[in-house]
This record gives C-alpha cells, sequence and structure tokens, in this order.
C-alpha cells in the first residue's frame, strides 16, 4: 500500500509540473481584449428606456382581445387589423420627432393558403426606418411579431392576450424606435413589427426577402420573442438578470461547397451570425444594462422556431433573444384555470423592469452596430505557403476611418481574447501560427465605436 500511495503521489507530481493547464497558450502578439463600453450618448439613450412605457404597450396590445394573424382586419378595436393601425400610428409619432429621419411603412402582401393558413390572408408588417447618415445599403434590423395565439393556432375567436408572446418583443421594438428617432446613427436601423409569425414566420420571411431582393446590405437582426419573464415553471429560481441569445452554427443559407470550405478549415463556430452574437455579448453586459447575456450555440429551442431564421435563411446574420426560462402554461395556451393553475399569456405574468434590461440590451447592441463602420469585407487569410505567420487581408473601407484590429482566440475559446491594432493597412502579417489560432478582423470608427469581427476565408 505504501509503494501504490509513493506512485500515485509521483504521478500528481508529474501532472503538476508538467500539466498545468495554463490559459496562455498559446502565447502571441497584442493585448487583451477589453469589452467596448457605452459613451455618455449611449448611456443617456439607454436609460431613457421606461418600464411604464412597455407596460402601457403591452397593456395596450392584449387589449386588442386577439392578435390572430387570421382575426378581424377592419374592426377598429377588436383583431389584428386595430393592433395593426395602433402600433402604425404610434409609430409615426415617434417619426414625427425624428427631423425627416425616420420613415413608416405597413407592407403587406395576401398569403394564399397554406400551412396553418385555410384562407387567403393579408399579412402586414410595420416598420420604422431610421436612416443612417452615411448614406450606404448598411441595415440592422430589431423585431418582434405582433400576432398572438391560442393552443389551436387556427382559432381566430377566442382571446389571446400574447402578453409576453409576443408583445414584449413589439415593445421594446416600439421604445427602441421611440428613443432612437431623436438621434443620428451612422448606418439605417429599422424598428420591426411583424405578423404571421404563429402561423409560419410568414411576416418575417416577407420582409427578409424583400431586403435580400432590394440588394440591401443587412448586417445584423435582432429577434425577441418572449422576453417578458425571467420566472420559469413552478419551482425555478428566478433568473432576473440573464436573457438567452440563440446563435446558429452553420449557416442554412450556405451551399454545400461552401459548408464543405468552412468545416476543412474548422470555422463551424465563426459564421457571421456567431461574429454578431460575439458582438452582442462584448457590448450589452455592462453596468447600464445590468444584464448578463448567454450565447446558446444552436438556432433556437428543441421543437420551437422564431423570426430570426428568416433572415438567417436569407444569408443575414440574425440572433434570437428568449427568457432564461420558460413557462409553457403561459404560451400558446387557452385563457383558462386548471386545478387552481391560471393558464394563458397574461400580462401578470410580465416583469416590466426586467424587459426594460432586455430593452437596454438591444439598444447597447443596435447602437453600438449602428455608430461603428461595418464589418470587413473580403477578409481572407494566406495559406498558399507553410509558414508558422499568418497573412491577412480586406477591403479598406472609407468608414473605417480609426482603422482596423486584428482579434484572434485559442480554437477552443468561444470568444476573442487578443485584439491586434494594424491602423490604416489592407493586409497585415502576424508572428503567430493559424493553426494554432482563430482570426478575425474588425473596423474602428474615430468615435471609438468599433465593428462586429469578419472571419477570414482561406485562400
Amino acid at each position: 500500500m505504501r509503494l501504490l500511495a509513493i506512485i500515485i503521489l509521483a504521478t500528481q507530481g508529474v501532472f503538476a509540473q508538467l500539466g498545468t493547464f495554463s490559459d496562455d497558450w498559446p502565447s502571441g502578439p497584442g493585448q487583451p481584449l477589453v469589452p467596448q463600453q457605452p459613451d455618455a450618448e449611449l448611456t443617456s439613450m439607454l436609460n431613457q428606456i421606461s418600464s411604464d412605457r412597455i407596460n402601457a404597450i403591452i397593456a395596450k396590445l392584449v387589449s386588442f382581445g386577439t392578435r390572430s394573424t387570421l382575426s378581424n382586419q377592419t374592426d377598429p378595436v377588436r383583431g389584428i387589423g386595430a393592433a395593426r393601425d395602433w402600433i402604425a400610428a404610434e409609430m409615426r409619432e415617434f417619426a414625427a420627432a425624428s427631423n425627416g429621419r425616420m420613415t413608416v411603412e405597413v407592407p403587406s402582401y395576401v398569403q394564399p393558403p397554406a400551412n396553418e393558413i385555410p384562407n387567403a390572408t393579408v399579412i402586414s408588417n410595420v416598420v420604422a426606418t431610421l436612416n443612417g447618415s452615411e448614406g450606404s445599403k448598411r441595415v440592422y434590423v430589431v423585431s418582434g411579431h405582433y400576432d398572438s395565439r391560442v393552443t389551436n393556432v387556427l382559432n381566430f375567436i377566442d382571446d389571446a392576450p400574447g402578453a409576453d408572446d409576443d408583445g414584449s418583443g413589439v415593445a421594446i421594438s416600439m421604445e427602441l424606435a421611440r428613443i432612437f428617432a431623436t438621434h443620428v446613427p451612422k448606418a439605417t436601423i429599422m424598428f420591426a413589427a411583424v405578423a404571421g409569425e404563429e402561423q409560419g414566420l410568414y411576416g418575417s420571411n416577407f420582409m427578409a426577402q424583400t431586403l435580400k431582393a432590394a440588394e440591401i446590405d443587412v448586417q445584423g437582426m435582432l429577434d425577441n420573442d418572449i422576453v417578458g419573464s425571467p420566472n420559469g415553471d413552478v419551482g425555478t429560481p428566478p433568473a432576473p438578470f440573464d436573457i438567452r441569445m440563440f446563435i446558429q452554427g452553420i449557416p442554412s443559407s450556405e451551399t454545400a461547397a461552401q459548408i464543405s470550405t468552412r468545416v476543412s478549415v474548422g470555422g463551424e463556430k465563426d459564421s457571421p451570425a456567431h461574429q454578431l452574437g460575439r458582438f452582442v455579448s462584448e457590448v450589452a453586459q455592462n453596468a447600464v444594462t445590468q444584464m448578463n447575456v448567454h450565447p446558446v450555440w444552436r438556432p433556437d429551442r428543441f421543437l420551437r422556431g422564431g423570426d430570426h431564421l428568416s433572415f438567417l435563411k436569407a444569408g443575414f446574420a440574425a440572433v434570437r433573444f428568449t427568457e432564461p426560462q420558460e413557462n409553457f402554461a403561459h404560451q400558446h395556451q387557452d385563457v383558462r384555470v386548471v386545478d387552481g393553475v391560471q393558464f394563458g399569456d397574461l400580462p401578470e405574468f410580465v416583469d416590466y423592469d426586467y424587459v426594460t434590461r432586455v430593452g437596454k440590451v438591444n439598444g447597447a447592441a443596435l447602437w453600438s452596430l449602428a455608430q461603428a463602420p461595418g464589418t470587413p469585407k473580403n477578409v481572407r487569410l494566406d495559406t498558399s505557403v507553410l509558414t508558422n505567420n499568418s497573412t491577412l487581408s480586406w477591403t479598406l473601407d472609407p468608414a473605417a476611418d480609426g482603422g482596423y484590429e486584428i482579434l484572434w482566440r485559442s480554437s477552443d475559446e468561444p470568444a476573442w481574447s487578443h485584439v491586434i491594432s494594424v491602423g490604416h493597412e489592407s493586409n497585415a502579417t502576424v508572428l503567430l501560427s493559424k493553426d494554432n489560432v482563430e482570426f478575425g478582423v474588425r473596423a474602428i470608427g474615430k468615435n471609438g465605436f468599433k465593428s462586429p469581427a469578419a472571419y477570414p476565408l482561406a485562400h
């Protein structure tokens, strides 16, 4: 037994000397990445998000009785048509304070009979567009869906309050539109409330495909769907300072050849959606938002889907925010009481302070995206020769008036860890092997805002 103890101790000693799992491998150039913090203007904007206004918005949406996509579109007080008209009127009121920079539209189309659409149905979105000062086609979108449902998605008669799903997401779009309207972003921001989500993502698909057809450069879409409560099922501890962010892996829009190339270089965790998610995590977790953003590396929850999927299908980077734990008695349910348990998506189950903090997460991300230069384009990694150095190149953008930075991280790390400033160059060689790390390139504005990273394609 004594000999065995000596062997065990000796083995532990070997691990102590040779197997101390240090976080500093591989070592390399640059400085540790310090998350971007909100400046004075952004801090002021985020602090204007009002829980009282969010409460009032959700209460008004619930007052329309049902917002089923199949419900009445002409009744002035009940049904999805009344909700649509009220949202549009509110958005136009916000736009009146924008000095002409914000416009409001209600783009619509007739959906022929299809899955969960038994009859030809008008699908209408409400979109407030705050035009950017740089005059480019670069756009960012924040969205929630204003339609609602009960247990039977074809039931358009009974009340479907939809307070959390998705009055909470619509309230965020509307409240951010109100606040942002009096400010001037560099890039364009679209604040959307879409319909047809519960029937099958019809409104968001219409919006995404319209933007794609118009060759709009949508560089990021934030979908807020079920962001109204930090409380899950009975007995689950609340998580009032946490929000989930769902991020797709390999892009659904890529061809088989593109997927093969991505997999061959280990880029499965470096899609544009991943870079958007990393950016949100960096800029939206701070003392102003008071929130922890938890990336979940899958498109959505099991058996569920959301409007971000329409944008991903169109080839745009998109993520979905959803509360940290769900109470399924308060989603997709007829309003009723069973054995003393209240079912239904009612306002009494919404935490308005929580929605306010989620709004701050979105606001911090949107404004930081719109004020920074766009994500660098045509980023390449030279793999033509065997070398322990790494050469990257990219297309210069006049909007990147603060230069560029190369980011890197160990290939098993989820977030960028180091940053190297390379000035206004269009290429740079890093004394670090591309075999050991992942690289990205981001653009910097003189105003201090920094873009999401772009992952380099091998060539």
